[in-house]
C-alpha cells in the first residue's frame, strides 16, 4: 500500500512470494492530535503506531536498552490525517507508522517523494530485502520504510461454529456460498461484516480481485498505467458482483455499514458470526477478543469455481518510518537497526501472525497461516491491490463506493467509473 511499483520492470506476479497487510483499530489515546514536536533531542523517542503493531511494539521497545520510549498506538483512519498533518507541520513523532508502498496519505510513497522520511538505506537489513518486495520498501532505490514481513487476507473463522454446521473450509466459491447457506440454515451469521469502519470495506474485494483479475490478466496493472485497461473494464466487476451477491443471499450482518471494526471482531470471537474476511495482521484482536484463542483459525477465500484459478491476495505489513525532521533522528535509526536483526524481525512476525521478511532455521509461522503458504510460495500471491495505485485518493474512493454499494445508494457501473476517474487524476 514506490511509487506506482515501476510496473514495467516488475510483474505482478514477480512481486510477491511470501505475505502482507493492511491495518487494524484500536481507542484513540487522548491527545494524539495535539501530541507536539519531536522530543527535542532528549533521548526519549516519540512513537506512533496503529493497533496491530502495539503488541510487537510493546515487547521490542521494552527489550531495547538503547533509549526511552514514549508510545502511542492509533485508529488507522484516524492515523492518516493525524500523523501526516504533524509530518507537515514539522512536529511529527520521531518513528511513526508508514504503509507499504504506495496508496494512501501515509504510504512510503506519498511521504518520501515529500522528503519526510529519514532514508534507512544503509542499514545491514535492507540488503537481504528479497528483490521482488523492493518496490514496497524503496523509492528512487532507496529503502525508507522498515516491516517485518508480509500477512495475507482470507477468512478468520470460529472452528466451534465450523464444527456445529458440519462445515469445513471450501476450496472453490460455489463451495464458499454452500457453506455460507448452511451456516444460515443453523441460524449463524455467516460473515461478519464491519464496514463502518472505512478500511475494513476494502477486504472482501482484496479477497476476490486476484481470483478474478490477475488469474486472468496478471498484467493489469501495468496496462492500468498505460491507460489500456480500466476496472469498469475488468474483473473487478465480476468481484463486486460477488461481493454484492453476498449480501443479497443474506450472509452478512444486518447493517454492514453500521457495524464497526470491534463488533465485527466480537461477532467472530464469541460464535455469534462464522467468520470474517479480514486480513492476518488482526489475528491477536480477534484472539484477545475470544474465550480460546485455540477456536480461531483462517483459510484463503477462493475467488473461482476451479480451485487452480484460485489466487490469494497478499502484501507488506504496515511498518515503520522515522521523521527526516525528528532532533532524534540518529537514535531513532539506531532502534529501526535493532529492529532488523534477525531475532527480532522474527518476533514482530510472530506477534502479528506474519510471515517473516527472511526466514531463518528459527522463523516460526503461525499454525493458522500454513493454507497459505502453498499460494505464497507456488506463486499465486498478489499484493493488496491499493500498494500499485498511483495516489493517496483512490483507497478512499474505493471505501467510499463499497460504502454505497452496500446501502444500495450507487450500483457498480457507476461506483467502477468514479474509481476510474479517481486513478486518472494526476
Amino acid at each position: 500500500m514506490t511509487s506506482s511499483f515501476q510496473r514495467a520492470a516488475l510483474s505482478r506476479r514477480g512481486f510477491l512470494r511470501w505475505s502482507g497487510g493492511v491495518a487494524a483499530a484500536a481507542a484513540l489515546p487522548a491527545g494524539l492530535a495535539a501530541c507536539g514536536g519531536s522530543s527535542g533531542g532528549s533521548g526519549t523517542l516519540r512513537l506512533v503506531g496503529v493497533a496491530d503493531q502495539q503488541k510487537a511494539l510493546d515487547l521490542l521497545t521494552k527489550d531495547y536498552t538503547g533509549a526511552k520510549f514514549s508510545t502511542s498506538f492509533a485508529p488507522t483512519d484516524q492515523v492518516q490525517t493525524s500523523v501526516r498533518t504533524q509530518l507537515g507541520a514539522g512536529n511529527a513523532p520521531d518513528l511513526h507508522v508508514v504503509f507499504p508502498g504506495n496508496g494512501s496519505a501515509m504510504s512510503m510513497a506519498q511521504i518520501a517523494q515529500a522528503g519526510l522520511l529519514a532514508d534507512l538505506s544503509g542499514q545491514a537489513w535492507t540488503k537481504k530485502i528479497p528483490a521482488s518486495l523492493k518496490p514496497a520498501f524503496q523509492k528512487d532505490g532507496k529503502t525508507f520504510l522498515y516491516s517485518a514481513g508480509s500477512s495475507v487476507i482470507g477468512a478468520i473463522y470460529n472452528t466451534k461454529v465450523f464444527d456445529k454446521a458440519g462445515v469445513e473450509p471450501p476450496k472453490t466459491w460455489s463451495e464458499f456460498l454452500d457453506v455460507c447457506e448452511k451456516l444460515k440454515k443453523k441460524g449463524t451469521v455467516p460473515i461478519a461484516l464491519g464496514a463502518q469502519t472505512p478500511w475494513v470495506t476494502q477486504l472482501i474485494t482484496y479477497a476476490l480481485v486476484p481470483s478474478t483479475v490477475y488469474a486472468k490478466n496478471p498484467q493489469f496493472d501495468s496496462q492500468m498505467q498505460a491507460g489500456s485497461t480500466s476496472f469498469a473494464q475488468s474483473g473487478w466487476v465480476q468481484a463486486l458482483e460477488m461481493y454484492l451477491d453476498l449480501q443479497k443471499r443474506g450472509y452478512f450482518n444486518d447493517n454492514p455499514n453500521g457495524t464497526t471494526f470491534e463488533q465485527q471482531t466480537s461477532m467472530v470471537a464469541t460464535g455469534k458470526a462464522a467468520m470474517a474476511i479480514q486480513v492476518s495482521a488482526v489475528l491477536p484482536d480477534f484472539r484477545k477478543a475470544a474465550a480460546n484463542a485455540a477456536d480461531l483459525s483462517m483459510f484463503p477465500v477462493p475467488g473461482a469455481d476451479d480451485a487452480a484459478q484460485v489466487r490469494i491476495p497478499a502484501g507488506v505489513v504496515v511498518g515503520l518510518g522515522v521523521s527526516a525532521r525528528s532532533k532524534n533522528k540518529d537514535a531513532a535509526e539506531k532502534f529501526v537497526a535493532f529492529l532488523g536483526e534477525q531475532q527480532n524481525i522474527n518476533r514482530w512476525a510472530e506477534a502479528v501472525a506474519c510471515v517473516p521478511l527472511v526466514r531463518d532455521s528459527s522463523s516460526k509461522i503461525d499454525p493458522v497461516l500454513e493454507p497459505f503458504l502453498p499460494y505464497l510460495d507456488g506463486d499465486k500471491a498478489d499484493p493488496f491491490m491499493d500498494q500499485a495505485w498511483p495516489n493517496a485518493e483512490i483507497q478512499p474512493a474505493h471505501f467510499a463506493m463499497v460504502q454505497e454499494l452496500l446501502a444500495g445508494k450507487t450500483t457498480i457501473a457507476e461506483g467502477l467509473a468514479k474509481l476510474d476517474e479517481t486513478y486518472r487524476k494526476k
